[in-house]
C-alpha cells in the first residue's frame, strides 16, 4: 500500500505543478495591461512612462516571467497566497469569507444527487425494460446533456417570473442566518445536483444490474430469501460503494463547476470571486484560486484512488 501511495503522489504533485505553470502562462498571455484596468484606459495613457513602469514594479510585473513564477511558488510554499492587486483583500481572507458558501453548495448538491439519483437508479434497475426504466434513463440523459449554468439561469428566471423569488446577494452563513442562507444556496445546489443526480442514477443502475446476477445473489435466492431482502441486503449494500466513489469525484468537480452557477445566481462564493478577478485581470487572485481548486480536485482524486486500492488490492499492483 505504501508503494501504491508513493506512485500516486508521484503523479499528483507534477500534475499540480503543471496546472500552476499553465494558469500562470495563460494569465500573462491574455491581452491588455492590468495597470490600465486600475486607472482606466484614458487615465493610463496620460501617465508618464516612468509612472507606468513604477506601478508595474510595485506589482512585480516588470520581472522576467520565470522570476514572477518562482516568487509566486516561494510565497505559496510559505503559506502566503498573496493579496488582490486592486482591493484591500488577501486571498486567504477571500477563502475564509466565501469558501464556506461554495463548499456548502457543493455538499448540498451531492446530498440532492443522492436523494434523487439513488432511488431512480434502483427503480430503473429493478424494473429493467419497463416504462419507468425508459423514463428514468431518458431523464438521466437529459440532465447529463443540460449544462448546469443553463439550468441555473432557468431556475432563476422561473423563480423570479412566477414566484417573485429574489435570492439574497449578501453573504449569509448557515450558522448566522439559516433561512437567508438557504434562500441563497438552494437554487445553485439544485442546479448543480440535477446533473450529478443523473450520474448517480446511471452508476446505481449499472451496479445493481451487475450484482443482481452475481453468484452470491443467486445463492441467496436459492436459499429462499425474498426478492426485497435480496435487493437491499445483498445487492444495494455492495452497489453503493461505486456510488460513494463517484460522489467523491463529483464533489471535486462541483467545487470547480460552481463558478458558472454562482455567477448565474449572483451568489457571493468563490466562483463569483474568480469570475470578477478574471474580468479585472487580478493575477494573484486568479492564480491562487485556481491553485486551490486544483489542489482540492487532485486531493479528492488521490483519496478516491487510495480508497479503490484499499478495497480492491489488485489495483495496487497494476
Amino acid at each position: 500500500m505504501n508503494n501504491y501511495l508513493l506512485r500516486r503522489l508521484l503523479v499528483t504533485v507534477p500534475t499540480i505543478i503543471g496546472i500552476t505553470m499553465l494558469i500562470f502562462l495563460v494569465m500573462r498571455i491574455l491581452p491588455g495591461d492590468p495597470v490600465s484596468v486600475v486607472f482606466g484606459q484614458e487615465a493610463f495613457v496620460s501617465l508618464s512612462a516612468a509612472d507606468q513602469e513604477r506601478f508595474r514594479s510595485d506589482l512585480g510585473l516588470n520581472k522576467p516571467l520565470y522570476a514572477q513564477y518562482l516568487d509566486w511558488m516561494a510565497a505559496v510554499a510559505k503559506g502566503d497566497l498573496g493579496r488582490s492587486f486592486w482591493r484591500n483583500d488577501t486571498v486567504a481572507d477571500l477563502l475564509a469569507r466565501r469558501g464556506p458558501i461554495t463548499v456548502q453548495i457543493a455538499l448540498m448538491a451531492i446530498v440532492f444527487s443522492w436523494l434523487v439519483g439513488i432511488p431512480v437508479g434502483i427503480l430503473s434497475a429493478v424494473r429493467r425494460g419497463s416504462m419507468q426504466d425508459h423514463v428514468a434513463r431518458l431523464l438521466a440523459t437529459l440532465f447529463l446533456a443540460i449544462p448546469s449554468f443553463w439550468l441555473g439561469v432557468a431556475v432563476v428566471l422561473v423563480g423570479v417570473l412566477y414566484f417573485s423569488w429574489r435570492p439574497p446577494i449578501e453573504i449569509a452563513y448557515l450558522w448566522t442566518d439559516p433561512l437567508k442562507n438557504l434562500q441563497m444556496t438552494i437554487g445553485p445546489a439544485i442546479a448543480l445536483g440535477a446533473g450529478a443526480g443523473a450520474y448517480v442514477a446511471r452508476i446505481t443502475r449499472s451496479s445493481i444490474l451487475e450484482l443482481m446476477y452475481a453468484d452470491f445473489v443467486r445463492t441467496a435466492r436459492a436459499k429462499g430469501v425474498g426478492e426485497r431482502q435480496v435487493i437491499w441486503r445483498h445487492v444495494f449494500i455492495n452497489a453503493v460503494l461505486p456510488v460513494l466513489t463517484l460522489s467523491g469525484l463529483i464533489l471535486a468537480g462541483l467545487l470547480g463547476g460552481s463558478v458558472a452557477v454562482e455567477t448565474a445566481f449572483g451568489v457571493p462564493g468563490l466562483g463569483t470571486a474568480l469570475v470578477r478577478a478574471l474580468a479585472d485581470r487580478d493575477y494573484m487572485v486568479v492564480q491562487n484560486l485556481v491553485l486551490v481548486y486544483a489542489v482540492i480536485f487532485a486531493t479528492v482524486n488521490l483519496a478516491v484512488d487510495l480508497a479503490y486500492g484499499w478495497f480492491d488490492p489488485r489495483i495496487r499492483y497494476d
